[in-house]
């Protein structure tokens, strides 16, 4: 179970506050796969980073029960001095894992070759994506935090992440950002939407995905 309660997270640099969320009230159960909706700027990452445990309210608070991954997608917190090898060494001494037995799985899971032996700086964003996807999943999580992260890489790379993808919603609990609809209707089995500082959720991916575009239309 993830829980927030009154959480309110504002942000303030330089003379400038800005108010993301006020007072969010929800619950995240064992079991659900939620698709979460919003425009650029509405607060989508802030809000994955919250539950991760990443950042924390600036009041209210969330209580977890579950664990929960780090949120997998283009932007990561690898060391990007290292190579991919040893920031997945890293991660599985962290989570106290066999370290062979999590480069191992990386190493077939993301199909990065020789680069895996490279600093992470010279990898593209879709290989850095690959490399959090292989290593999160190489790590036993209660609750999976994805955000576009079923875009990277070729086609057997995709199939294989959708097929990881679906073990885990079926096993687990997943949350996931995208701003494909299809892609949330495949994976999640209801819709909330984020406008405003607040997060309306909605009994199917169907319907959040529409009141979404209808908001956006409406501020276009």
């Amino acid at each position: 179970m993830i829980r927030f309660e009154n959480v309110t997270k504002i942000y303030s640099r330089h003379h400038f506050t800005k108010t993301v969320f006020s007072d969010l009230n929800f619950q995240i159960n064992p079991g659900d796969s939620l698709a979460v909706c919003g425009a650029n700027g509405a607060g989508k990452s802030t809000l994955i980073r919250l539950l991760a445990g990443i950042e924390q309210p600036s009041r209210g608070r969330v209580i977890k029960t579950m664990t929960t991954s780090w949120p997998i997608g283009y932007a990561s917190s690898f060391d990007r001095g290292l190579t991919g090898a040893d920031n997945v060494r890293f991660i599985a001494r962290i989570y106290q894992y066999d370290e062979d037995q999590v480069l191992d799985y990386v190493e077939e899971f993301a199909q990065l070759g020789h680069y895996l032996h490279q600093p992470v700086s010279t990898y593209s964003a879709g290989m850095t994506a690959r490399l959090a996807f292989g290593a999160s999943l190489a790590i036993k999580f209660d609750c999976y935090l994805i955000d576009e992260v079923t875009a990277a890489g070729d086609a057997r790379f995709r199939q294989k992440s959708e097929d990881a993808l679906r073990e885990r919603r079926e096993n687990g609990t997943l949350v996931m950002i995208s701003h494909d609809p299809y892609t949330l209707q495949a994976y999640c089995n209801r819709g909330a939407v984020l406008y405003g500082g607040t997060l309306a959720f909605y009994d199917s991916v169907e319907e959040a995905c529409e009141v979404h575009n209808a908001l956006q239309m409406r501020s276009s």
